[in-house]
């Protein structure tokens, strides 16, 4: 039995990785995957439980979601190990979402006179899977915002393995009660992605696709906290890769009540407060923000035009819910770097990446200091000059790979905070 379980999970990983078939026949295809690829009936993790392959449910999915060895940027893969990335080695991995990884560093420095360490947990969410070394937040016990317990905090807090929510053909999208005796559209493929012959992005009548990364909505309750609406974005279906040429653009979307803060806000709801909104989330960007995003490119230069004004350091939301019109707009290939509009909105994902980061509080850029490009050059331990206030103990390969590789000529050669991407006050 063994033998064979392991036989399976090979296999199902050697699909994904060298595309044998195709998307549409992925492990998760947008719904509920192959049981026996996270569960064994006689063949447990010792000391887990629902019969995982894993001893918590985080260490099941990081079973196929990290691989020790890899190069990267590669496929699927969200976390690189910490034997294969050495002290001054940055994480592979260049997923929309971030490589765990970084929570797996830990930054040193001297700062005007004192010593400052920077624990990796301060660069994301702090997932607990045992068998891969994550454990809790060690000082947030609660979400920052919120009551959700740190040492709850799995990749199954956001993400609904069984794939329960999906989007019908007629759009909608809809959490079915699968309960006896009803009936409801089977799931035909992910929903994640843009459409192809080999990926049946468009269900009939009848049918629907799951909803973005198997993400929790619709009134899904996850250990205590109830997720409201869905969060909508498409992404291309090659995802994970250096931008050093190409960005990836994934197409957010929102509708409604269906918006990225909104589902971030079950975790973090005073972070939306009336009394704290220390910055607009959901909002419109309005005719100045628009036009500041769109003609901005970098530090002193303010000639850019909207047609190839994205960045995907500083992505925002399409005013739409539309799944045609965001398919169309994403892309690995640099094919559609349109700007905003003055309806299309700021969102969380905005400044966050969703799973971590190279820098404090997991956003896309250095907030710590004015310059994230000093001299025209990534700030690093290894580079001249040195400022610490910069390079806060990384390696200027760090730097770089926490920017997705991009070419340091791509900003000024004093280039400040990516706040200015819609402020403009550089």
């Amino acid at each position: 039995m063994k033998r064979l379980q392991f036989w399976f999970v090979m296999m199902s990983a050697a699909a994904l990785t060298m595309g044998l078939g195709s998307l549409a026949f992925a492990f998760h295809s947008g719904g509920v995957a192959e049981c026996s690829g996270c569960h064994s009936m006689h063949a447990p993790k010792p000391g887990g439980s629902y019969l995982l392959v894993g001893s918590d449910a985080s260490s099941a999915c990081l079973s196929c979601h990290e691989h020790a060895g890899d190069t990267g940027p590669s496929s699927y893969h969200v976390s690189t190990p910490s034997a294969d990335m050495p002290a001054g080695v940055p994480p592979k991995q260049r997923t929309p979402g971030g490589d765990f990884g970084w929570l797996r560093k830990i930054y040193k420095f001297n700062l005007r006179g004192t010593d400052i360490t920077v624990d990796g947990s301060e660069f994301g969410h702090n997932v607990v899977a045992k068998d891969q070394g994550y454990a809790a937040d060690p000082t947030k016990t609660i979400a920052p915002g919120g009551k959700f317990p740190s040492s709850q905090l799995g990749c199954q807090s956001c993400h609904d393995p069984h794939g329960t929510a999906r989007r019908l053909s007629d759009g909608t999208y809809v959490r079915p009660a699968r309960t006896l005796g009803s009936a409801y559209a089977p799931i035909i493929a992910s929903g994640s992605y843009t459409a192809s012959s080999s990926n049946p992005n468009n269900p009939t009548a009848g049918q629907a696709v799951g909803v973005y990364r198997l993400l929790r909505g619709l009134g899904d309750d996850s250990q205590g906290v109830t997720f409201d609406g869905v969060a909508i974005a498409i992404a291309p279906s090659t995802y994970n890769q250096t931008e050093a040429t190409n960005q990836v653009r994934v197409a957010y979307g929102a509708s409604g009540k269906n918006t990225w803060g909104n589902w971030c806000a079950t975790c973090h709801p005073d972070m939306h407060s009336s009394g704290n909104y220390v910055h607009p989330i959901d909002e419109s960007l309005g005719t100045a923000v628009a036009n500041n995003y769109n003609a901005y490119v970098k530090s002193g230069d303010l000639s850019g035009v909207a047609a190839t004004s994205f960045t995907s350091l500083v992505p925002f939301v399409e005013n739409t819910g539309d799944i045609a019109t965001l398919k169309s707009h994403a892309s690995n290939a640099n094919a559609y770097l349109n700007g905003p509009g003055t309806s299309d909105k700021v969102s969380c994902l905005s400044c966050h990446r969703a799973h971590a980061t190279g820098f404090e509080n997991m956003l896309r850029w250095q907030l710590e200091g004015e310059f994230i490009i000093y001299n025209s050059q990534y700030p690093g331990t290894d580079t001249t000059p040195t400022v610490n206030q910069f390079s806060r103990g990384r390696t200027g390969a760090e730097t770089k790979a926490a920017y997705y590789d991009r070419p340091v000529t791509q900003f000024a050669s004093y280039q400040r905070g990516l706040c200015n991407k819609c402020h403009a006050k550089d």
